[in-house]
């Protein structure tokens, strides 16, 4: 099925908009609000993010192919504007969401199913799991499937992203931070590591790297070659 722009900025929408109440109103998703949360994919297919939406004048700075766009943008805009304290925090999601453009990858649940099954056909039960850039939760997902006992720290450094995980795995341990804040203390204390780890040239900050070998220094340059080392 083709990917349908529109219909996926709804979605997001909707989720983002549910993500806003619950927060509000302190509780945990109802089951309608889970199926709405999960249908959040990120904006890694929706660049037109990227385009000033603050007010109708915005729209002719826009590409004429983006412009069925242009409304959900600006109504994507005043929800996030409408549930922040103040202008630095509205700003603080929207360069988040700005930044994930760049680095959120879709993951077919076909490829987390079967990598879970190898595991469990291997006899792998992981009781500690990491998931150091866990998305919507791919992994998470299989992994509590297969093992409902396991418990997994996970992840997300997109702000809004992060803030749907929580709600959707209220019991676990959800960081809205980059891996690379993750405490020394936990570096070897997971049974099992695993993700879809973002790729590209972007650098990480992390002063163990950054301070750190040649290796290190090398490995920092690059997201992916970060999470590899």
């Amino acid at each position: 099925m083709a990917f349908n722009r529109k219909q996926k900025l709804r979605d997001n929408i909707e989720a983002v908009r549910t993500a806003f109440t619950l927060d509000r109103e302190r509780r945990t998703p109802t089951e309608r609000e889970r199926a709405l949360l999960e249908r959040y994919c990120g904006f890694g297919g929706l660049k037109c993010i990227l385009n000033p939406a603050k007010e109708l004048a915005d729209a002719v700075h826009w590409a004429k192919s983006d412009l069925e766009l242009f409304a959900p943008t600006v109504e994507l805009h005043r929800i996030i504007r409408e549930n922040s304290r103040d202008e630095t925090e509205y700003k603080r999601y929207v360069d988040s969401l700005k930044a994930s453009v760049l680095t959120a990858f879709y993951t077919p649940q076909a490829i987390t199913d079967t990598i879970v099954d190898v595991l469990h056909d291997k006899k792998v039960r992981p009781k500690l799991v990491l998931e150091p850039s866990a998305g919507m939760g791919a992994f998470i997902a299989p992994v509590l499937s297969d093992n409902p006992q396991a418990e997994v720290m996970a992840f997300e450094k997109d702000l809004l992203t992060g803030k749907m995980l929580g709600h959707l795995y209220p019991q676990q341990k959800i960081r809205t931070e980059g891996f690379e804040k993750i405490e020394k203390p936990f570096l070897n204390r997971f049974d099992l590591a695993i993700s879809n780890i973002p790729f590209g040239d972007i650098a990480v900050f992390d002063p163990e790297y950054t301070n750190g070998s040649v290796f290190k220094k090398i490995a920092a340059r690059k997201v992916h070659t970060y999470f590899f080392l």
